[in-house]
């Protein structure tokens, strides 16, 4: 079976390629006295695709089991936002997470506000006390949202923790100087 296989391999790659004989095959001429000339095997010029194999260094994300999340009843903010000629709403649940390592951390959504087509949920990250020892932990905050279509962006208030799944959020030191550049900006909720 691997002789065949490899034999497929072989007619399939001479098959994609496109040669032409540059010299014919000339076989070497033997004198009964066995005196030989030497003889010239045939060259072949082959035209295929230039291939470059080698490795490159890049940054992917890799899955990696974390903590299990277990389903529990609790109490949520519900946000009811009528817009002005804003059209069909719809319910959407506002999550912001944060993956943690060494010590635990909470985070909580503080204020959302509107601005233009924009929602901005305004969470803050605090660590706490108790240490996670060589444990990773999710933690995580949400608020259901009756409103227009809009693009909701997430702003966190403290230090990014250092794990990849972070990197969906912005991180700001100081939420006064972000939302100073909002223009036209209405709170809607604030906890």
């Amino acid at each position: 079976m691997k002789n065949f296989i490899g034999l497929l391999m072989i007619v399939l790659l001479v098959s994609s390629c496109d040669i032409q004989q540059k010299k014919e095959a000339k076989l070497p001429d033997v004198d009964v006295d066995i005196d030989t000339e030497s003889g010239q095997l045939p060259t072949f010029d082959v035209d295929w695709a230039d291939v470059n194999v080698g490795t490159k260094t890049k940054t992917v994300k890799i899955p990696k089991v974390v903590v299990v999340m277990e389903e529990e009843e609790i109490e949520v903010p519900y946000i009811d936002v009528d817009m002005p000629d804003s059209g069909e709403k719809e319910e959407l649940t506002l999550t912001v997470e944060a993956e943690v390592e060494n010590k635990e951390h909470t985070i909580d959504i503080k204020e959302i506000v509107a601005t233009n087509n924009n929602l901005y949920v305004i969470s803050e990250l605090k660590e706490l006390d108790q240490d996670l020892g060589d444990k990773k932990l999710r933690v995580s905050d949400r608020v259901i949202l009756n409103a227009p279509d809009l693009n909701v962006k997430h702003i966190i208030m403290g230090e990014k923790p250092n794990r990849v799944f972070n990197d969906q959020y912005k991180y700001v030191n100081n939420i006064e100087s972000f939302k100073s550049g909002l223009k036209n900006s209405k709170v809607i909720f604030t906890k």
